[in-house]
């Protein structure tokens, strides 16, 4: 790599200049340098296509963002490291907005350079091997396909700027996990992380949840109680589906983004929070800030940095690497040998469109655990005659391990849970996939719905739901 790696450094300081390139030439990589923007873009339009370009942000002239747009519009595909003061967060993020790949803030050690050399120069080859990166217990990321690698890359560039991040995606994409690699790859990774799920817990106690409360703050609080704010300072704290946050609620999460402070019910006491809040949701931006569902200020300053998760049928690579590594955790999770993955089983796999995304796939690895029937675990995933997806089969949902009927209470109790899917499809949709509303129009709990859409797999896709076989 080294003996054909041509790098232009960019700097307007003659004394950086120098140093940086006698790092480079230590390495043996070839360097040209420019002392201005104006300089480095002229000498990408005779002809240099470099590896790499070390470009420093402030500079007399055209500045280093300025020299990136126009150095991208020459080679769209151009790798460029930021060098940059502190203090310029923001520049930085625009900078990585822009299209760079890192950024080394000055001053900076050799081992650092290299590492951002090497991670560039690097950074199209493929995993090895697809690897599995364990980021916790049960919690692991791949990135075996280039639209991952691309969004890890991204991670690891932002989980250095302690800015918040809002991560985007549907439903079972790995929101999560993104939030756990971001927090593992910062400067806070030896500090606590928390999820706080905005939907999971009831409107009237997701405040005294978050912020805590005082004594006689309200019936029954007869003893002060933190909120996660507190527990969770120093550290990093993930607001899952924030799109289900009252907006009254969202008020006060604001200012603490605009403030770093908050005050616990019950109490005119203000606390600091020095806390990263990264953001996630699966819910139509644009709709819910015309309904006024999110606030739009709230939204601008969780969207310092967002971060697309992709659903899984854009990244099919890794439903293999993803089969295997769920059927070794489930068969070890349930004292079972690991069942084979034949050709035939992976094939239909990958040819199916996983509207359950991560989710469903370990769902499905466990149900197939379960019941050690490939042709059947095969047949779940075959399209309904009318191509709407994977059928649903009342019989064959009740089947036991041994491949024998489950009689007709079986039947019955799956044809029960086919027409109670119904009914909850149904009224997410007239509802508009509100679960608050829809939870009363059936008459049920709020807990009770969402653990009824995940029992049925149930998810949100153009009007129309999806019911897992056996989920």
């Amino acid at each position: 790599m080294k003996d054909t790696a041509k790098i232009l450094l960019v700097d307007d300081e003659p004394g950086m200049l120098r140093y940086i390139r006698t790092l480079l030439e230590v390495d043996d990589y070839k360097v040209e340098t420019a002392s201005t923007g104006e300089e480095a873009v002229a000498l990408v339009q005779k002809g240099l296509q470099p590896s790499l370009v070390l470009l420093d942000l402030l500079m007399p002239g055209i500045d280093g963002l300025q020299t990136l747009e126009q150095l991208r519009q020459l080679q769209p595909g151009i790798k460029v490291v930021m060098l940059s003061c502190v203090g310029e967060t923001k520049k930085v993020v625009q900078a990585m907005r822009l299209g760079a790949h890192d950024y080394l803030t000055k001053p900076f050690q050799k081992a650092e350079l290299d590492a951002a050399i090497n991670q560039c120069l690097g950074s199209n080859q493929p995993a090895a091997g697809g690897e599995v990166e364990e980021l916790a217990d049960d919690v692991f990321f791949v990135a075996a396909s280039p639209v991952m690698r691309k969004l890890r890359s991204e991670a690891a560039l932002v989980a250095n700027v302690d800015i918040p991040v809002l991560m985007l995606g549907e439903s079972g994409t790995g929101k999560e996990v993104m939030a756990r690699l971001i927090h593992k790859l910062s400067p806070r990774a030896h500090r606590t992380f928390l999820k706080v799920n905005c939907a999971a817990v009831p409107a009237d106690l997701l405040e005294s949840e978050l912020f805590g409360y005082e004594a006689g703050a309200f019936t029954g609080a007869n003893h002060p109680k933190p909120g996660k704010f507190e527990l969770c300072n120093k550290g990093t704290i993930l607001l899952d589906e924030i799109g289900e946050m009252p907006t009254s609620l969202q008020a006060k999460l604001l200012h603490i983004l605009q403030d770093g402070q908050f005050s616990r019910l019950g109490s005119r006491t203000v606390i600091k929070a020095d806390v990263r809040i990264l953001a996630a949701t699966n819910i139509n931006i644009p709709e819910a800030l015309a309904n006024k569902r999110l606030r739009e200020d709230l939204y601008y300053r969780l969207n310092a940095f967002t971060l697309q998760v992709p659903p899984l049928r854009e990244r099919k690579e890794e439903i293999p690497i993803l089969l295997k590594h769920f059927m070794a955790r489930q068969s070890e999770r349930f004292a079972r040998a690991p069942l084979p993955l034949s050709a035939e089983l992976l094939q239909a796999c990958v040819d199916y469109s996983w509207p359950g995304n991560l989710r469903e796939l370990s769902n499905f690895v466990k149900r197939y655990l379960v019941l050690g029937d490939e042709r059947l675990a095969i047949n779940e995933l075959k399209p309904k005659s009318d191509g709407s997806g994977a059928q649903f089969d009342p019989a064959a949902s009740s089947v036991s391990g041994n491949g024998s009927g489950g009689g007709l209470k079986s039947l019955a109790r799956s044809a029960k849970d086919e027409a109670e899917a119904d009914a909850i499809a149904k009224a997410l949709d007239e509802t508009n996939w509100n679960r608050k509303q829809a939870a009363a129009l059936l008459k049920i709990s709020y807990k009770a719905l969402l653990y009824k859409i995940r029992q049925y797999g149930i998810a949100q896709a153009k009007g129309h739901h999806k019911l897992s076989a056996g989920a």
